[in-house]
């Protein structure tokens, strides 16, 4: 037996099964994304917010939602976890933490943090029907 072709063979399927975690966790982090989408309030009108009595805006109905995005993040990804942040872009909306997480008068609409609770078995779902379709190519 050829010991030195089996272990590269074997170093060929756990580097096929590495590469499958970056898709699949794409795959989970899609959902989530469109559904915080889905959950970002809009206004109406075009709105203002105030911090310590500053004025800012002002900002377009639907800003909020189009700001947030998802990233692949290579510092908190590893050879066999790939991770992806969701989240909205602070220059774009700067009162999404406000509206997120709330204030002492005003009360939170965490969009993010639902999109993810709600989504957790489709999520599941989808990673593994996509890691299975990566490793199986």
């Amino acid at each position: 037996m050829n010991v030195a072709a089996f272990k590269e063979g074997l170093r060929a399927e756990v580097d096929k099964l590495h590469a499958a975690n970056r898709p699949a966790a794409q795959a989970g982090a899609q959902i989530i994304y469109e559904r915080a989408r889905l959950n970002a309030p809009v206004s109406d009108e075009s709105h203002f917010f105030y911090i310590r009595g500053q004025k800012y805006g002002p900002y377009p109905p639907g800003n909020l939602r189009d700001s947030i995005y998802q990233v692949y993040s290579k510092e908190n990804s590893f050879k066999d976890v790939s991770t992806y942040h969701i989240s909205f872009n602070k220059t774009e909306a700067p009162y999404g933490f406000i509206v997120h997480n709330g204030t002492s008068k005003t009360p939170a609409d965490p969009f993010i943090s639902k999109a993810v609770v709600e989504t957790r078995a489709e999520v599941r779902t989808a990673i593994k029907a996509r890691y299975l379709e990566e490793v199986n190519k």
